[in-house]
């Protein structure tokens, strides 16, 4: 059996661990938490928003951005998947720092007009809820290259045969590094996304890396 004097040894030097570390969490801001990895990181683009107007990655640098890929015309998850997305606008769009940028994948069908339509149908903000389209074979590559939300061996396919259908979500830090991919169909992975966008809203941003490439995409 342990003595009482070993007993209490083992008990003082846990309780001095336990001080040391709590005295480091107050000192060094961050230690202790558990960051979000980095995934990937967003190469240069520029697509056409709601307004008509271009936007480029540099419009996102030092925010913090939730992605998606959808089309207007379709009728099975994008409607569910821009409706979970609003409860995030709905929660964040005070915020200064935050956006959600939703890409088309069917650039043939939505026109500028088209995307503003669907915009305002949802009551989003272009001053924080961007719809983006372009050229398709760019927006492909933007959403596999960029965010991960397709496998970037497709890009080799003939693009006239390539239909991105994905429910999935990829949210972007201020630096723009993809940090996480999310269902955007299952609400405990919204809950998720909630504390993990106020948590990078908090992060202090490092050297950007939007620029950093040698990939460029036009929505021209």
């Amino acid at each position: 059996m342990m003595s009482k004097k070993a007993l209490f040894l083992t008990i003082f030097f846990v309780v001095l661990f336990l001080l040391f570390y709590w005295g480091v969490t107050l000192i060094v801001p961050g230690y202790g938490e558990v960051k979000l990895p980095v995934l990937s990181y967003v190469q240069p683009f520029s697509f056409t928003n709601q307004r008509g107007q271009q936007t480029s990655n540099k419009d996102l640098a030092g925010k913090v951005s939730v992605v998606d890929f959808f089309f207007t015309t379709c009728k099975g998850i994008c409607p569910k998947m821009n409706t979970n997305m609003k409860q995030i606008y709905n929660e964040f769009r005070s915020e200064p720092d935050f956006r959600i940028v939703s890409f088309t994948v069917n650039p043939q069908t939505d026109t500028v007009g088209r995307m503003k339509h669907y915009a305002d149908s949802l009551g989003a903000d272009p001053a924080n809820w961007l719809f983006l389209t372009g050229r398709k074979q760019d927006l492909y590559n933007t959403a596999r290259v960029s965010y991960m939300l397709d496998d970037p061996k497709n890009n080799f396919a003939d693009i006239n045969d390539q239909f991105i259908h994905t429910q999935f979500f990829a949210l972007v830090d201020k630096s723009g590094r993809v940090r996480k991919i999310y269902d955007g169909l299952k609400q405990d992975e919204f809950a998720e996304l909630r504390k993990d966008i106020s948590y990078l809203l908090k992060e202090k941003v490092s050297d950007s890396h939007y620029a950093n490439t040698l990939f460029r995409s036009s929505g021209n």
